[in-house]
């Protein structure tokens, strides 16, 4: 217990002797790993949006203009009788050109020269939970596109797609980010420990005279790492949550976006809590580098 005492005392003197390198190195972790955690949030919204597409997804099968009512009912029957579907909803010809007026009364006007409705009949169908996946959903849309009377099969394949790729190089880039700024942290904890060995110097080379184990001296150093590198976490995870916040606020005093802000989330708690233990991780990187360059300089 002493022990434990006297390694996270002389962390704290450490971090309280060298208060302008630690404020500073706090600070610029804090600024270094907010920028990662922006694509980070960015990431995890976008990978919800895609999830809400795909729980939402509805699949049209466009009937041909000529098929008999027996044939339409028998390829409902098939419909129904998926194992992949999870409901069907016919929209007959009239239905379709009702919707169509309703949600767009500037345009109706264009169907009135036609002398008939040029609009097809439809099934709407919905796919059960574990086949909204993307692959999964083009499938099942190649083997209906195949069954006597059908004329087409839509999704919106276009939007997913595209989402998809969004994330994907959103992924790529945090990864690439993430990766240099997570070197740029470790390098500016590992200099600030460097500062601080430095400075006791006379007192390291006493205690390896006394006896004092190589793990023992460097352990208040390894804590003192980890406590700056959680601590700029801890203070960038909370400019992200201001930033967060600000940008809700401006999406609610906004006309065109107001009601999307409710779409939006932060970070939940464990995922929080990872990332401060990835700071910490960071700063005991930092520490360990310094130490290795101290060692490697005493030799």
């Amino acid at each position: 217990m002493r022990t434990l005492y006297y390694l996270l005392r002389e962390a704290w003197v450490n971090l309280r002797t060298n208060r302008t390198t630690t404020m500073v190195a706090i600070l610029t972790t804090a600024f270094t790993l907010s920028c990662v955690g922006v694509f980070l949030l960015l990431y995890v919204n976008l990978r919800a949006a895609a999830g809400w597409l795909q729980d939402d997804i509805k699949i049209i099968v466009y009937l041909e203009d000529q098929l008999a009512s027996d044939a339409r009912i028998d390829l409902e029957q098939q419909l129904r009788g998926d194992h992949a579907v999870a409901a069907v909803h016919f929209v007959s010809k009239e239905q379709a050109l009702g919707e169509f007026k309703d949600q767009f009364p500037s345009e109706s006007h264009l169907l009135d020269g036609l002398g008939q409705n040029p609009l097809p009949a439809s099934f709407v169908v919905t796919l059960g939970p574990a086949f909204r996946s993307l692959d999964a959903v083009k499938r099942w849309s190649e083997r209906v596109q195949g069954m006597t009377g059908v004329a087409k099969v839509d999704y919106n394949q276009d939007w997913i797609d595209a989402l998809a790729m969004v994330i994907r190089s959103i992924e790529l880039v945090a990864i690439g980010i993430g990766v240099i700024l997570s070197a740029a942290a470790v390098t500016i904890i590992a200099n600030t420990i460097r500062l601080t060995l430095l400075a006791r110097r006379d007192e390291i080379a006493i205690l390896r005279l006394i006896g004092a184990t190589t793990g023992f001296i460097r352990v208040p150093y390894l804590l003192e790492g980890a406590v700056l590198g959680g601590l700029g976490s801890a203070i960038s995870l909370l400019m992200l949550k201001f930033l967060y916040e600000l940008f809700r606020q401006e999406m609610r005093t906004s006309g065109k976006l107001s009601g999307l802000d409710n779409l939006l989330a932060f970070f939940p708690l464990p995922l929080c809590l990872a990332l401060v233990a990835v700071g910490m991780a960071l700063g005991c990187a930092g520490s360990f580098v310094s130490l290795r360059r101290f060692d490697e300089a005493k030799a």
